[in-house]
């Protein structure tokens, strides 16, 4: 499998990153492990998580549940910890079953550290990342109507210069590598890379945020960040929560799927997100193409891309999914796809 430079970490990752965030609600531990097999067998180096996790629903109980299993996979594959490249996420302010919902700050990140280390059963986190920045996000169908005219510039600033010092020296502890950020804005990335640069902290080497057909919010200021910074985007929810596989038009609900336990699944179910859906399948459908597999590789090749992180709740999807680093995309069915987007744009 193809793999991409991880910003300016020196490391590589591959195209494709196993997502697993219903590791432990919708996905068993024994089935997760397979999942972790086989990724690892068909080229994955790269596996991503979150201290949050897992998700449908998020609860009390569960939380770090995702991590983990991950760990007991750790511990039952002695010497595999250096097969793969494996991320993970600090939850901030909102988030009630971590730490109360404080938000991100120098005390909060040593303590979710050690707690992701403890349950990941791992000396090491490569990739550290912020779930969501303190101040906001218009992630999340939160663009319609963001304002952040009430933003405090000089506490945000203050902020990234605590909170880069903590992970600094998380680094030289050696509990971390590198620093990734998830649900950012363009004028945020750039700030934590520029107070990261002037003061020799760690420097961002990647943002998650949502991107596939359905929802290109990447595209504008933020593309252009990630190729002028050297700012991967690791894309989630490349499938859109599954809309994009098809599996729902019509008003089908399959049992087990994403929309029996999320109804709106996070409000990307409308009218106009299933017309564009079908537009969709039938490039798919004209291009001879499997729509799920056309859609990751069509993500994995735009020029921002670093990693695509796709999640499966059964072994039969994951192995389907990593079909898609085989398909190479024409011309002219890239040009079907943008007339797509102009006819169907933003459509939740």
């Amino acid at each position: 499998m193809k793999t991409n430079p991880l910003g300016r970490t020196g490391l590589a990752v591959s195209e494709l990153c196993l997502g697993t965030m219903t590791w432990g609600t919708q996905t068993a531990k024994p089935d997760a492990h397979a999942q972790m097999d086989m990724a690892l067998e068909r080229g994955v180096n790269f596996v991503d998580t979150a201290e949050m996790y897992p998700v449908n629903p998020v609860a009390a109980e569960t939380v770090g549940l995702t991590e983990e299993i991950i760990g007991t996979w750790n511990a039952a594959n002695p010497g595999r910890r250096g097969d793969y490249i494996l991320a993970t996420k600090h939850s901030g302010e909102g988030m009630k079953h971590a730490r109360d919902g404080a938000p991100i700050s120098a005390a909060t990140i040593p303590v979710a550290i050690e707690g992701s280390l403890r349950r990941l059963n791992t000396d090491c986190i490569d990739l550290y990342q912020f779930h969501w920045p303190n101040r906001g996000s218009y992630m999340f169908r939160q663009n319609w109507r963001y304002d952040p005219s009430g933003q405090d510039r000089a506490a945000t600033l203050a902020h990234m210069e605590d909170a880069l010092e903590a992970l600094q020296k998380q680094v030289d502890k050696g509990n971390i590598r590198h620093f990734g950020l998830s649900n950012e804005t363009a004028w945020g990335t750039t700030m934590w890379a520029s107070v990261a640069q002037a003061r020799g902290w760690p420097r961002v080497a990647s943002s998650q945020n949502e991107y596939s057909l359905l929802c290109r919010l990447f595209d504008t200021d933020l593309a252009e960040v990630s190729v002028n910074e050297d700012v991967g985007l690791l894309a989630f929810s490349p499938l859109a929560s599954g809309l994009l596989s098809g599996k729902y038009q019509g008003g089908a609900v399959p049992d087990g799927s994403r929309m029996t336990f999320n109804e709106t699944l996070g409000g990307r179910r409308t009218a106009r997100a299933f017309a564009a859906v079908e537009a969709y399948l039938g490039v798919a459908r004209d291009h001879g193409l499997d729509p799920v597999q056309m859609a990751l590789a069509w993500t994995a090749g735009r020029p921002f891309v670093t990693s695509v992180i796709f999640g499966a709740t059964t072994l039969a999807q994951l192995d389907h999914a990593l079909g898609a680093p085989d398909l190479t995309l024409s011309p002219e069915l890239l040009e079907a796809i943008d007339d797509v987007h102009r006819a169907h744009p933003m459509p939740y």
